[in-house]
């Protein structure tokens, strides 16, 4: 799950990365100059909508013993979110300006190829992670507790 800190840097870096595109085009570039940074625009902002995606279902352990930093990690997403769409809307108004409704049409397909590589890649990992360390800490918790249990039955016969 991504920390507050860590989606302020996404939406600093989409901020960033918008900003680049629209300098670049309004100095005459070409779209195509400018896809390095469109796709870093697209990036942040799938990092952001994956942050939000796993608010609504964190980490078993993060429920349990940091409750308060769930909802704070969740207000966080979800204002990053809403601001990464105002600056989708300024995307597709920009790119239609300056190139018409097909440079955006282009642009979508290309957003939809980079969510589903980070998905397949970054995402996928990043969920099998947080399983194997729930997995884990339910073991040793486990284990602890019958370790514990065993020791006062062995404390209990032993008196």
């Amino acid at each position: 799950m991504m920390d507050p800190i860590t989606i302020t840097a996404c939406v600093s870096g989409a901020t960033a990365a918008l900003n680049t595109v629209k300098q670049m085009i309004s100095a005459g570039r070409d779209l195509e100059s400018c896809i390095g940074d469109v796709s870093r625009w697209m990036k942040m902002a799938s990092d952001v909508d994956q942050a939000v995606k796993q608010t609504k279902n964190p980490p078993l352990f993060k429920k349990l013993l940091a409750a308060g930093s769930v909802e704070e990690e969740a207000l966080h997403a979800y204002a990053a979110k809403k601001k990464l769409e105002s600056q989708r809307q300024e995307l597709k108004n920009f790119l239609n300006m300056s190139y018409g409704p097909q440079a955006w049409a282009d642009l979508i397909q290309l957003e939809g190829r980079i969510r589903k590589q980070r998905q397949e890649a970054i995402y996928k990992q990043q969920e099998k992670r947080r399983q194997i360390l729930e997995g884990i800490a339910i073991f040793i918790l486990v284990s602890l507790s019958g370790g514990l249990l065993c020791l006062i039955v062995w404390l209990a016969v032993n008196r």
